[in-house]
C-alpha cells in the first residue's frame, strides 16, 4: 500500500470513529463466509457498523484523535475488527447473543471497548458491558423516577377528593 493510500486510510478510519460514541475491538478472522455474512446482517439490525482494519493503521487513526487510546494499543495483534456504534451496549449484546446461539462459538472474540469515555479490555468485560445502561435507558430512569413522586401526590389528591364528593352526597342524601 502506498504512504498516501495509508493517510487516507487512517483519515477514514479516524473519522468513521469520530462518528460513533464507542467502539469495539474483536476477532472475527475465523469465521466462514456463512457466519461473517450473519455477523455483518445482525450488525445492520442492531445499528453497529462493523469495519475489518489493519492494526497499524487503526492504531495511527486513533493516535491522530484527540484523547488517550494507549490502553487499547496492547491488544491490536492478530486481525481485528471494529464495530462502532452509538448505544454503547449494542454490540456487547450482539458479540454475546452470537456465542449464546452456538455453544461452541468462539467467534467473534471481544478484545476491547471505548464506550463512554471508558475504556474495556479484556473477554472478561463483556458481561459488564452488556450491564451498561445507554445514555437514553438513563434519561428514560431518571425521567420515571422523577414522575413517581408526582403521580403519587396526583393519585392521593384525586382519591382524596373522590372521598370528599362521596361523603358531600351521602350527607346531602341524609339532609333530604
Amino acid at each position: 500500500m502506498k504512504k498516501e493510500d495509508k493517510i487516507i486510510a487512517i483519515e477514514n478510519i479516524a473519522n468513521t470513529i469520530k462518528e460513533y460514541s464507542c467502539f469495539y475491538l474483536t476477532e472475527t478472522a475465523g469465521l466462514n463466509a456463512e457466519k461473517t455474512t450473519a455477523l455483518r446482517r445482525a450488525c445492520n439490525k442492531a445499528d453497529v457498523k462493523l469495519m475489518v482494519v489493519k492494526n497499524t493503521l487503526l492504531h495511527k487513526a486513533l493516535e491522530s484523535l484527540e484523547g488517550d487510546y494507549s490502553e487499547l494499543y496492547g491488544v491490536l495483534h492478530g486481525s481485528t475488527s471494529l464495530m462502532l456504534s452509538n448505544v454503547g451496549n449494542a454490540p456487547a449484546k450482539l458479540i454475546k447473543d452470537i456465542l449464546k446461539a452456538e455453544k461452541d462459538a468462539t467467534l467473534p472474540r471481544f478484545k476491547a471497548a471505548y464506550v463512554e469515555e471508558t475504556i474495556y479490555v479484556g473477554a472478561d468485560q463483556l458481561d459488564t458491558l452488556v450491564a451498561i445502561k445507554s445514555k437514553n435507558e438513563l434519561i428514560a430512569d431518571v425521567v420515571a423516577l422523577l414522575q413517581s413522586p408526582a403521580k403519587n401526590v396526583i393519585s392521593a389528591l384525586s382519591s382524596g377528593g373522590n372521598k370528599i364528593h362521596g361523603i358531600l352526597e351521602t350527607l346531602s342524601k341524609k339532609e333530604a
